[in-house]
């Protein structure tokens, strides 16, 4: 805009320009201050940060001395794969004569000098049931009458239980796409099942786990302990949020549009456990008598709080944290006494820590966040079921995060439920001992109201 074009206007219009300008200047002059202060911090890693592991940038391996013999793997002595307890054919194998001088050799006076396993897999193929129903007249009222079906060959889907427990773990278990996972029917095992049938598969496999689910729902709301999390998801194109609930006996995932406080009271419809496990964030809070505050995240911010040039607070919180964890992973062989006399110690160190008084800003932040929350840092010394850290919980949507970034997501919300559902059951089944498959095989095979973990393997 010139000068000329300026006298065309009125004096309130030229102040109403002077005005927004310096409305503009006063957004932008603290964006700068914004942008310089962030020069002088250290990057965000994942070891001060709560950035994933694949975020952060790993540093190559030392090249391995020359000359040096590989260390010897697991397995029978000398190295290699254990012997397979039982062998299906064992194949004794013995010299006719020696090749030097052609002299025939006794068997009886041979010994066994080296043992190993060859294994194969057999070709895999379906197996075909073919079902006639017949039917005739009643000699006495002319009526048609039909042959009952079977039990388990009853008209309907041609593909069986053990197909639908195959798809539906290498689906959830092992984030393989429609497309691919009807491929590899096809090529594996020499069955051609559409993308459509293995999504009408899934359908119908859905409340079979929902019957899982209400019964691992059900023991959660009777839990003392509960630790939470959540990640993002993707349904229908638009963000969403899975959450998990879980602690050592069960595991809940559900994926809803909210990431508020909403979700955590339809999951827990009025329970109030003892003690909650999360970190810091606002709608995973106050859902319990006590809290225990996930303490690897302060580590990380503590570390980032050093490296940000904090020598006063950050540096002493970080030690007495990991006392704690060390403390914590000994309580085993601890008495009760003992732990008490260790968690007081604690909060006499906390008093020392927290009377130093840092000028870093994010050494100030630090004290001011644990002046609050200092009673919830320790609650896992003196209660031997609670973790020190949530990683649990994030172990538990670890393979969500990568089915996501596989999958892009979920196209319903009917295989959106399914997904949370067939995870529910998995992450309870593994906490009963329970591989993946046997869980998905063991909800597909309960009646109605029987819990995975009482099925038989």
């Amino acid at each position: 805009m010139n000068r000329e074009a300026l006298s065309r206007f009125s004096k309130d219009e030229l102040i109403d320009i002077i005005l927004a300008q310096a409305r503009q200047i006063e957004t932008l002059a603290a964006r700068v201050g914004e942008l310089e202060a962030r020069l002088g911090q250290p990057p965000k890693t994942p070891d001060n940060s709560s950035l994933p592991p694949s975020r952060g940038a790993k540093a190559n391996k030392p090249d391995r001395p020359q000359g040096l013999r590989r260390e010897a793997s697991v397995g029978r002595v000398g190295g290699g794969r254990a012997l397979h307890p039982d062998p299906d054919r064992i194949v004794e194998a013995r010299a006719k004569q020696c090749p030097h001088c052609a002299s025939g050799l006794e068997a009886a006076a041979q010994r066994p000098v080296a043992v190993y396993d060859k294994i194969e897999l057999p070709a895999v193929h379906p197996v075909v049931t073919r079902v006639v129903l017949h039917a005739g007249r009643c000699p006495s009222c002319a009526a048609l009458v039909t042959a009952t079906a079977p039990v388990g060959l009853e008209p309907g889907s041609p593909y069986g239980a053990s197909i639908a427990a195959m798809a539906l773990y290498l689906r959830y278990s092992h984030a393989i796409g429609y497309q691919r996972l009807s491929g590899l029917f096809d090529h594996l095992f020499g069955l051609k099942i559409s993308e459509g049938a293995l999504a009408n598969l899934f359908r119908r496999a859905k409340p079979r786990f929902e019957d899982q689910v209400a019964d691992i729902l059900a023991r959660l709301r009777r839990s003392r302990l509960i630790c939470s999390d959540e990640t993002s998801a993707r349904v229908q194109g638009r963000n969403q949020w899975e959450w998990v609930f879980q602690n050592d006996t069960v595991a809940v995932h559900v994926i809803r549009p909210s990431r508020g406080r909403v979700v955590v009271a339809e999951v827990l419809a009025g329970h109030r456990p003892t003690i909650w496990v999360s970190d810091l964030y606002g709608a995973q809070r106050g859902w319990a008598e006590r809290w225990q505050l996930c303490l690897a995240h302060q580590l990380r911010d503590c570390q980032f709080a050093i490296e940000a040039g904090d020598t006063v607070f950050a540096p002493p919180l970080k030690r007495l944290i990991l006392r704690a964890v060390a403390i914590g992973r000994r309580r085993a062989s601890l008495s009760d006494a003992t732990l008490r006399q260790y968690r007081q110690a604690l909060d006499r160190r906390m008093d020392a820590a927290m009377a130093g008084q840092p000028s870093n800003r994010h050494g100030i932040r630090l004290r001011k966040r644990f002046g609050a929350l200092r009673d919830e840092l320790f609650t896992f010394i003196t209660e031997r079921d609670v973790p020190a850290t949530n990683n649990g919980s994030e172990r538990a949507l670890r393979p969500s995060v990568i089915f996501r970034k596989v999958t892009n997501g979920f196209r319903s919300e009917w295989g959106r439920d399914l997904y949370a559902a067939v995870r529910s059951v998995i992450g309870t089944g593994q906490r009963a001992k329970l591989s993946p498959f046997e869980a998905i095989r063991n909800a597909l095979a309960a009646q109605p109201g029987v819990g995975i973990a009482t099925l038989p393997g």
